[in-house]
């Protein structure tokens, strides 16, 4: 009997356990380790921001669904791994010992840290700013932002500031999205003329997020995300400022440095900026230089990418991304989503004469980790079963599809749809379309932007939640 360890429940972890059980888990021991004992739909939190989604839509207890899948649930938050031996072990809230759980496979899917800490002042939790990586802060950044309405409501004007809150901070596609929402609220609450929102961003560029940006082919209502966006938020009255690294956030100021060295800051009432995403290192057991062999400084597992490439010639390398995403020194484990090390940024880095790095760092969140976690577990199954692997797929290989909402409502709401083919540009396929296939990556806005989005909420509930048909429904 082969016993399999998925740590994570999120997107690529829960994705990882409903393929695992259901083809191993009635002959198998499969188990998830997660830290809560629900799963959270994290894409939906910029409605819960905006105090226009409930919070229990936005989650569903895991066990009864693992349960039914014959995988264990174990809560508690994995603390070491023994790759000689092939244990992890779990402390566990309330229980006097940790526990030891043994592996065969084991899939790390821990998603990411939330380095507040690497900018001072950063975050909710003694810091300055909101954010909405978490369940209860996006329940935080609601309720002061609330507060902000309740101000203007007053007849005073307000200062919200979303966007980036550290020189290598990823997922600007949340902070699109939830300044979106903020706009569209406003707007329906009457508000708008009393608010100044402005976007404040590590991007090379607006609309880079961390993808090098996006080429569509000519005739189309834009010809990059730059100008698309741009466009919108000239349409929504929103200001905007790129190339920033965020070094540190006072009450009511953000400070930052920007491309060519010099300092700045930006005064705000509200902030919402995304933090630092570093991996979930865990502590490795068996002898010295075993943690360097798994784990690189950051905290993300390598797996079977080529590092340490130049970013030029990374450009000119696809086959440097991970295809089957296994540890190359111990290929019995795997990692999904923000979990694995990518080989090195998808946007142009750039860094200031001070020396400070200010790169937009790679995405590798909802439908690409979803993907990966399907991927890994069906290596995995593979592996159980056959003894050899047969899936892979790069991220120069793989077509991505984001819809970022512009309001909830479904009568006068928008979004902005977006398909991308490759998610990291292979100019060896494309080298005259800016390494990506221009007849489907394209970006368009509308109000049935609106109505994907909200079908997405639902369907990928359904999925993730192993209901009838969830393996007809893509990652």
């Amino acid at each position: 009997m082969a016993k399999v360890v998925v740590i994570g429940a999120g997107f690529a972890g829960q994705t990882a356990a409903l393929y695992l059980g259901r083809a191993l888990g009635k002959q198998h021991d499969i188990t998830v380790v997660n830290a809560s004992d629900h799963f959270y739909f994290i894409p939906s939190f910029v409605w819960v921001g905006t105090g226009r989604m409930a919070p229990a839509r936005t989650r569903f207890p895991l066990k009864p669904v693992l349960d039914r899948f014959h995988v264990r649930l174990v809560q508690g938050m994995a603390r070491a791994i023994q790759p000689l031996e092939q244990w992890v072990r779990v402390e566990r809230p309330g229980a006097a010992g940790d526990l030891k759980l043994d592996y065969d496979y084991l899939l790390v899917a821990t998603g990411p840290k939330l380095n507040f800490e690497g900018t001072p002042g950063l975050g909710p939790h003694g810091g300055h700013s909101q954010s909405i990586c978490t369940l209860p802060h996006a329940e935080n950044a609601r309720d002061r932002y609330l507060e902000q309405v309740e101000r203007m409501q007053r007849g005073e004007r307000a200062r919200l500031v979303i966007g980036t809150g550290h020189p290598g901070a990823t997922c600007q596609g949340a902070a699109f999205e939830y300044i979106s929402n903020l706009h569209k609220d406003l707007v329906a609450r009457g508000l708008r003329d009393k608010a100044d929102l402005h976007w404040l961003s590590n991007e090379a560029a607006l609309g880079d997020f961390g993808i090098g940006g996006i080429h569509m082919p000519p005739g189309s209502r834009a010809e990059t995300s730059e100008a698309f966006l741009g466009a919108a938020f000239k349409e929504f009255g929103i200001s905007w400022d790129v190339q920033k690294g965020v070094k540190a956030v006072e009450p009511g100021r953000i400070y930052w440095e920007d491309y060519e060295g010099r300092p700045g800051e930006t005064p705000f009432d509200f902030s919402m900026l995304i933090p630092q995403f570093q991996g979930q290192r865990l502590s490795v057991e068996g002898g010295e230089g075993l943690a360097d062999e798994i784990f690189n400084p950051a905290g993300f597992v390598k797996v079977d990418g080529i590092y340490g490439l130049p970013y030029d010639q990374l450009q000119q390398t696809p086959e440097a991304w991970p295809a089957d995403y296994r540890n190359p020194r111990f290929p019995n484990i795997f990692a999904a989503g923000i979990a694995f090390a990518p080989p090195g940024p998808i946007s142009q880095p750039h860094t200031t004469p001070t020396g400070l790095a200010i790169t937009a760092a790679p995405p590798r969140t909802g439908m690409v980790a979803g993907i990966i976690g399907r991927l890994c577990a069906l290596n995995i199954i593979d592996l159980v079963t056959r003894g050899r692997t047969s899936h892979s797929e790069r991220m120069t290989e793989m077509a991505a599809a984001c819809i970022a909402s512009m309001g909830d409502s479904l009568w006068d709401g928008s979004a902005a749809t977006i398909l991308i083919y490759p998610v990291v540009p292979n100019h060896k396929q494309f080298p005259d379309q800016n390494g990506r296939d221009p007849f489907v990556t394209h970006m368009e806005m509308g109000l049935a932007g609106a109505w994907m989005k909200r079908m997405i909420h639902h369907t990928f509930m359904h999925k993730l939640q192993g209901r009838p048909g969830w393996q007809f429904i893509p990652e």
